[in-house]
């Protein structure tokens, strides 16, 4: 019998995981009969009752399962939990709100087990709800990293999809730090199909990404995937070489054209700005890749568990902490 797990990173979702579970039940028993079902609910650092509603769930349902983070260490730790804590032959990873609409698990089964592809991902056809700025936003930067990277990235494209057990073995091998799991899923590569859907709007609850931390999680996209960072210091650096050369021809033009002699601090204040704006530029981008490696080079944990649905982790047992599920 196939089993396949479905991993659901929360933070603060206590509306939206018993509508999620709901929904998921009822794609389940009418859609998947004679197939095993695990869920892994990752509570990444929640300050609602997210983790109550996990427990409860639990309770009911002992295909449920969860694991509670001891802060909040972002999307991509919880992710990473979730599928180094599934025990199935297929994941999927999915968001509580139900954006990801759960009527497109079976499809995506399908076309692994008839087509014999290792992913099934999905992609949007359009932002429907989203502020016009944000999609505007998002999609200069796919064609800037794509322009930039080797890794294609994939316009649309959500963290929602099917894999099979040897594509997760693989990304759960790599172990950095600072993780971008869309360019990961590209970066292991296997033969992936796209399934196109229209926008679903959350079922409840508001939105965890900001413009700030979206423009912070494209950084570390590009920073991760690409030798050529575009970073804000960087850009200050272009901006200040710029000014330089226009102060430079103004000088030329006065002094030929005008007969306007310099007195020698115009020429002064060019060349403290252009070699502030080369300095801002080549400092930006060494100092993008430094955090990288200083961050990498710690070995810190990427997420520290708490407790799961079998109790309280001791994260001092090394054995215990990595072992959890086995």
């Amino acid at each position: 019998m196939d089993k396949i797990s479905v991993i659901v990173s929360c933070y603060n979702e206590e509306e939206s995981l018993p509508l999620f579970y709901q929904e998921m039940e009822r794609v389940r028993k009418k859609d998947f009969e004679g197939i095993d079902f695990e869920y892994i609910f990752v509570n990444d650092g929640s300050r609602d009752n997210t983790l109550k509603e996990m427990k409860e769930l639990r309770q009911k349902d002992k295909k449920v399962r969860y694991i509670s983070f001891s802060r909040n260490f972002g999307k991509e730790a919880a992710m990473l939990a979730g599928l180094e804590a599934s025990t199935g032959d297929y994941v999927t990873l999915m968001d509580a709100d139900l954006q990801d609409p759960p009527a497109l698990l079976r499809q995506m089964y399908d076309y692994i087990k008839k087509d014999k592809f290792d992913c099934v991902g999905t992609r949007r056809v359009n932002r429907k709800g989203e502020p016009p700025i944000r999609s505007f936003f998002a999609r200069i930067f796919y064609k800037i990293i794509n322009k930039m990277s080797k890794i294609e990235m994939v316009d649309g494209a959500r963290d929602y999809r099917l894999m099979t057990k040897q594509m997760v073995d693989a990304i759960i091998s790599m172990k950095e730090y600072n993780r971008y799991s869309k360019g990961l899923f590209s970066f292991v590569g296997f033969n992936t199909k796209w399934i196109e859907y229209e926008n679903v709007e959350r079922v409840a609850g508001e939105t965890k990404w900001s413009f700030w931390k979206l423009f912070k999680y494209a950084i570390e996209g590009i920073t991760a995937f690409s030798t050529t960072p575009l970073i804000i210091a960087s850009v200050i650096g272009i901006l200040f070489c710029l000014v330089a050369f226009l102060l430079i021809l103004v000088i030329i033009i006065k002094t030929l054209i005008y007969g306007d002699p310099t007195s020698g601090w115009p020429s002064m204040i060019c060349v403290i700005f252009f070699v502030s704006g080369v300095q801002l530029f080549s400092l930006g981008i060494i100092g993008q890749y430094l955090s990288k490696t200083y961050l990498e080079v710690k070995h810190r944990p990427i997420y520290i568990i708490k407790e799961t649905e079998k109790g309280e982790i001791d994260n001092t047992d090394k054995s215990q902490s990595e072992n959890q599920y086995n």
